[in-house]
């Protein structure tokens, strides 16, 4: 007997209040052993912030350089009217020279009339135009120049910075894409290990869809984070704060400019922050519930079909569904205003800048570069903001999928069995079992479901377990297995008790066979000799043929090497009869068979009894059967009733007594 999975939307995920900076830290310090790359991308990411920040600096003396060669040398026109003007002062009337250039009396006569032309209102091109026509002494002196050396140098030193931050930014992301898959494989495979040392309650408490969207989508959220947002998130905080710095270096008005135009974007990120956190969480929770109901629904699909319950399912489906995009929309909802936000304060800022920019340019207080610097960095200001929110966003999804994560991480594990030295070779086992006053009891529930259960299985018996559904049957084998741990009482094998031998030790002595089948991916005869070596073909055929499993094994195109696929068209019966051939070929002292006959036809279980007697012949066994007609052979026959034994006897024996087992087999026969 099982405790039935618990349903619901409480199921397995949200159980527990959920706190950011707790799962924060947790996950953090799972990264300790990548600490080493974490740290070296970190650098990188710096790095190549810093190097941008330094850019816009060396962006503004190029600008100024180039903007320098489409404007008059004003520093030698200053001097040119500034001899001019003295000559006329002392009345002299001679030539003078400027920076090695001789400028006639003549020439000078030119310029001073060709600017005397000129007023206020005259616009740049008739500037030009003017120069033009001057003497070329003069128009050699005053025409724009362009350092073309100085730019190159510029330029490249530029493509230098960019191509040097571009590169520290690949490596950075390399490293992190090492640590997000290594991590998440190390999850997966703790997963993996976690799972099969978790006890048969926490299955029996959880759906399985629930674990699976944990190993899934909650581990992938938590890869595509560390990937994408970690070495952002530095970047960004480095770029943010340097690019304020170097704002104040360079002017601190444009700087105030820049940040106060953009100090909106705090107010609205911390308040979209601080509220979108409970929905990211809602979010990996409903998705887990989905999940779960998907591969519930999935996997007894034909029931539903069955019963029509597609309806109701569909129902169920939807509310979930419902949920998931209820959750979904308002976390998106959120983290997608940070966008648009950003941008509108980005653009503000452009605007703001240019303004402001303008009228100190007017004023002789920075250059035109100055202004072209401030746009780069009021770009490389509020850009920051838009990917640390979306770092932060990304932050707290992986908060609450590593949560849901570590949580399975860290469920309670079976007992430990390092003490455990005891050892029974299955090879020199004689096959004694006894139960004496075995109690136990789910921990959910307070009624004990097996009550001062005592029996003895001689060497060679065969055993059957009968008795009504919900009398304890599965309970006691999964108890005699060491699925589940006895609250009180014991379980002897030749003598040791059961707590005295480990769990793999206990699971190498049976062999057991179940109602329910399972085959994995593979070739019918991989799914035979599962988990077992140097078993030869010959050995597979002979057990196939015991079972009446040759005959529709040959029909297949490849025999016994073809694959098993999920859309296979094998019945309920040849599964059935696989696993009782797979059961078969591991030669084990103790034998389990939980209702294994249940699939087959009457003329199959004929066969598979004749094959079973063989089987069993030597060896203590254990049968689990509804229909009594199968266990009429066995030695002893226990037949059990909330949890104890209430007859044991053979079937003669039993018969005689006219209780509860008689009344049982007598059943089968009633109309």
């Amino acid at each position: 007997m099982k405790v039935p999975k618990m349903m619901g939307p409480n199921n397995g995920a949200g159980e527990k209040a959920k706190d950011f900076k707790i799962a924060t830290k947790r996950l953090f310090s799972e990264l300790k052993q990548y600490k080493v790359i974490i740290t070296i991308a970190i650098v990188l990411a710096i790095l190549s912030s810093i190097l941008s920040i330094f850019a816009p600096n060396r962006l503004s003396d190029l600008t100024d350089k180039i903007s320098e060669g489409f404007v008059i040398n004003k520093d030698n026109f200053e001097k040119l009217s500034s001899e001019l003007r003295k000559n006329l002062q002392q009345g002299k009337s001679e030539e003078i020279e400027i920076d090695g250039k001789k400028i006639s009396v003549e020439d000078q006569y030119n310029f001073v009339a060709k600017m005397g032309e000129m007023s206020e209102d005259t616009d740049i091109n008739e500037l030009y135009k003017k120069i033009e026509e001057l003497p070329d002494s003069i128009k050699e002196l005053i025409k724009p120049f362009m350092d073309i050396d100085s730019i190159k140098k510029l330029a490249l030193f530029l493509f230098g910075l960019y191509l040097c931050s571009a590169i520290f930014n690949y490596i950075q992301s390399i490293c992190m894409t090492d640590v997000a898959n290594n991590f998440a494989r190390s999850l997966r495979r703790r997963i993996s290990v976690k799972i099969n040392n978790l006890p048969l309650k926490y299955f029996d408490k959880h759906q399985s869809g629930d674990t699976l969207s944990r190993v899934t989508n909650d581990i992938d959220t938590i890869a595509q984070t560390m990937n994408h947002s970690l070495g952002s998130l530095v970047s960004s905080i480095t770029l943010f704060l340097g690019t304020i710095i170097m704002m104040f270096y360079t002017n601190w008005i444009m700087a105030l400019t820049a940040i106060l135009s953009s100090i909106i974007g705090f107010t609205g990120m911390i308040f979209i922050l601080k509220n979108s956190q409970k929905y990211f969480v809602a979010k990996q929770e409903e998705l887990g519930n989905l999940n779960g109901h998907i591969e519930e629904i999935y996997s007894g699909l034909n029931v539903v079909k069955a019963y029509n319950g597609k309806e109701q399912s569909d129902k169920k489906f939807d509310e979930y569904n419902r949920k998931v995009c209820e959750s979904n929309k308002k976390s998106q909802f959120l983290s997608g205003l940070m966008q648009p936000i950003m941008m509108f304060i980005g653009n503000f800022g452009y605007v703001a800048v240019c303004i402001v920019g303008a009228l100190l340019t007017m004023n002789d207080i920075i250059s035109f570069g100055v202004i072209v610097a401030f746009i780069s960095y009021v770009r490389l200001f509020t850009s920051p903001l838009s990917q640390i929110a979306q770092a932060m966003t990304s932050l707290q999804s992986t908060a609450a999928a590593s949560e849901r994560v570590f949580e399975f991480v860290d469920e309670e594990e079976m007992s430990n069995q390092k003490e455990i030295k005891k050892e029974l070779n299955k090879n020199n086992v004689k096959g004694k079992i006894e139960f004496k006053n075995v109690e136990f009891k789910y921990d959910d529930t307070d009624k004990p479901i097996i009550k001062n259960f005592t029996a003895t299985a001689e060497p060679g018996q065969k055993i059957a377990i009968v008795g009504p559904t919900g009398a304890g049957k599965t309970t006691m084998v999964n108890l005699l297995m060491k699925f589940y741990e006895i609250n009180s009482g014991d379980i002897k094998i030749d003598g040791i008790s059961v707590k005295d031998l480990t769990r793999e030790n206990i699971h190498d002595l049976f062999t057991m066979v179940l109602q329910d089948t399972w085959l994995f991916g593979g070739t019918i005869k991989e799914n035979i000799i599962y988990n077992r070596e140097n078993i030869s073909d010959e050995k597979v055929k002979e057990v196939c043929k015991e079972v009446g499993l040759h005959h529709f094994i040959k029909t297949l195109p490849h025999g016994y090497n073809s694959e098993i696929l999920e859309n296979d068209s094998i019945s309920a019966g040849q599964r059935q009869l696989l696993t009782i051939a797979r059961g078969m070929i591991k030669d084990s002292p103790f034998l389990i068979l939980d209702e294994a006959t249940s699939n087959v036809d009457t003329r199959t279980e004929e066969l598979v009894q004749e094959a079973m007697d063989k089987l069993t012949k030597g060896k203590t066994s254990f049968i689990i059967a509804h229909r009594l007609s199968t266990i009429k052979n066995a030695d002893l026959i226990l037949v059990m009733k909330e949890g104890n034994i209430v007859e044991q006897g053979n079937h003669n024996q039993l018969m005689k007594k006219n209780g509860a087992y008689a009344e049982l087999y007598n059943s089968q026969f009633a109309l």
